[in-house]
């Protein structure tokens, strides 16, 4: 990562932090981008990206602070050119930008699932196609983006985060098969961990609280490493992946794949199907599941 000069959004807390911190440790030029708001979007505090840009120029490292949102188009275009101004060039960009409007899809609003949406899924598109024709021109870069169990698998009052999320995949799988050509690679990454983003999880019940107490046990700064490598050189033959970190454990993650298959020589109809197609089917259906009865075992 030797005067790789990245892109990290929402680098103010957090996952974002311990990111940046691990960046610049390894001898990377951080654009340190935050638009300094609370989860629910209010304030904006400028001083969070120049606080951290501070701290990591004072440490040794290299980094420059950008205020900008990743939900506007003109907006993302001014990050990746905080990095071209400063530094002349980009060679990552590290989606890690989010915001949560917890509520059950029934009582869910318009500006709930479009601000959520936006941060996430529009977010992540609008600033790495800003830095497309910059990596297409120098034939190399590399995306990271950040997934999320409650999209790969479910989880309750979280429509809106869990469909941005596995939208973040697809794009991903996009980008990978779009920019391949170019040398440019982008992968997903599924942290667990405790942040201000999962100290909203509710803890109504014994079993939530024992949830939440086993979360804050998963420290934000184990995901860094995984990004740092998959923004490095090292990484230059992956890409398309998910991979998920709790702690000291790293997992990669499936991808849909056709895994039962029934033939009718004569054609379904809906009393066939209904009759055969769904009985045969049956026992390869996924449970209803969430992303704690998956994800089950302690990490620690």
């Amino acid at each position: 990562m030797k005067d790789k000069v990245v892109v990290l959004t929402g680098a103010g807390g957090g996952i974002g932090r311990g990111i940046a911190h691990a960046l610049a440790q390894a001898g990377a030029c951080v654009v340190v981008n935050d638009v300094g708001v609370s989860l629910s979007g209010q304030g904006g505090d400028t001083g969070v990206a120049e606080g951290l840009a501070a701290e990591l120029r004072a440490a040794g490292g290299s980094a420059v602070a950008c205020g900008d949102s990743v939900s506007d188009w003109n907006s993302a275009q001014r990050i990746v050119a905080c990095a071209l101004d400063t530094y002349g060039r980009i060679d990552a960009v590290i989606n890690n930008a989010g915001n949560l409007r917890d509520r059950f899809f029934h009582n869910m609003e318009e500006d709930e699932w479009r601000s959520v949406v936006d941060v996430h899924l529009h977010g992540t598109f609008f600033v790495s196609r800003a830095a497309a024709p910059h990596f297409r021109a120098q034939n190399g870069g590399a995306y990271v983006h950040m997934t999320s169990t409650s999209g790969l698998v479910g989880n309750f009052g979280q429509a809106n985060y869990s469909a941005a999320k596995l939208g973040i995949v697809a794009l991903s799988k996009s980008i990978a098969l779009d920019m391949r050509k170019y040398g440019v690679r982008s992968n997903c990454i599924a942290p667990f961990a405790w942040s201000r983003m999962t100290d909203s999880i509710p803890a109504n019940t014994p079993e939530e609280a024992a949830r939440v107490e086993k979360l804050k046990k998963m420290e934000a700064g184990k995901i860094a490493p995984m990004a740092v490598f998959l923004a490095s050189d090292a990484a230059a033959d992956v890409t398309g992946q998910i991979f998920g970190v709790r702690a000291n454990e790293i997992l990669l993650f499936s991808q849909p794949r056709p895994i039962r298959s029934v033939h009718m020589s004569e054609g379904w109809t809906p009393q066939s199907i209904a009759d055969i197609a769904i009985p045969a089917m049956r026992s390869s259906f996924f449970a209803l599941e969430r992303s704690p009865d998956v994800v089950s075992w302690d990490p620690i």
